[in-house]
């Protein structure tokens, strides 16, 4: 069995966020495990997370499976002697506006961003309270900040942030560090998506988009995925242990409340 002094896992590290966070924590960490549903995908990334210096294994599992949780956590302890961190990302939420959103899509969206994240850290718990590892948990800036037209994403981002602060006060005693990233307009797949259909609604050309949407959020631009990882490196280093039960937002100023 090859032992790894540090090991984190990345859910959602085919793509996006996860992608970026997975290749940047292999800086960080001797072993990263990467969890997503596409094998092709996931493979490009290992290869990066290696040529970044870490070892990579990838774990082909789809969260919303509730046996996912516990496979990957069986398949980390086969490589690993220890899980150090734990990074849930991945969670995409159908977008619908609120009084169009169906069962089926609000189910979906839990399935996947809430109930796959409550598993895996309900399942990598007695590991991390082991190590005096590190949590994470993805919400998003619409959870401060409701909107209809994202009716599932800000719903479900609330539930993530509330669930993160459970873990978080249980972390005190088990000395788990808890923290939740809340992030804004990052330039992802699904950001390009939400972008080409604003686009259609408003007539305008793509690029025209670009600009309107950011002028309209009132950010100088958009933010990018390894601006993101960055933010979840820092939460994961010595600096921030003391840090915990705090969610981190970075959204290029677009949230206006305190």
């Amino acid at each position: 069995m090859m032992v790894a002094s540090r090991t984190v896992i990345v859910t959602g590290a085919s793509r996006g966020i996860g992608r970026a966070t997975a290749i940047r924590l292999a800086q960080d960490f001797d072993l990263v495990v990467a969890v997503a549903r596409t094998e092709a995908d996931l493979e490009d990334s290992a290869a990066h997370i290696r040529a970044a210096g870490a070892k990579a294994l990838p774990i082909v599992q789809d969260l919303r499976d509730p046996n996912a949780a516990s496979n990957v956590i069986a398949g980390t302890l086969a490589q690993s002697a220890t899980i150090d961190a734990i990074v849930n990302i991945a969670g995409a939420v159908p977008q619908a506006e609120l009084l169009a959103m169906t069962d089926a899509q609000w189910e979906e969206g839990l399935a996947l961003k809430f109930h796959g994240a409550r598993r895996l850290a309900t399942a990598g718990w007695p590991h991390l309270a082991a190590s005096r590892g590190s949590l994470i948990f993805m919400s998003g800036a619409t959870a401060e900040a409701p909107k209809a037209l994202l009716a599932g994403v800000s719903a479900i981002n609330a539930a993530i942030s509330g669930l993160a602060k459970a873990f978080a006060d249980r972390g005190i005693a088990d000395d788990v560090q808890v923290n939740t990233i809340l992030p804004g307009a990052v330039m992802t797949g699904r950001r390009l998506a939400m972008i080409e259909h604003f686009a259609a609604s408003r007539n305008l050309a793509f690029k025209d988009a670009l600009q309107v949407y950011a002028r309209e959020a009132n950010i100088s631009r958009f933010g990018q995925p390894e601006d993101i990882a960055a933010l979840i490196a820092f939460a994961l280093s010595p600096p921030a242990r003391w840090m915990t039960g705090s969610s981190l937002r970075m959204d290029g100023g677009e949230t206006k409340s305190l």
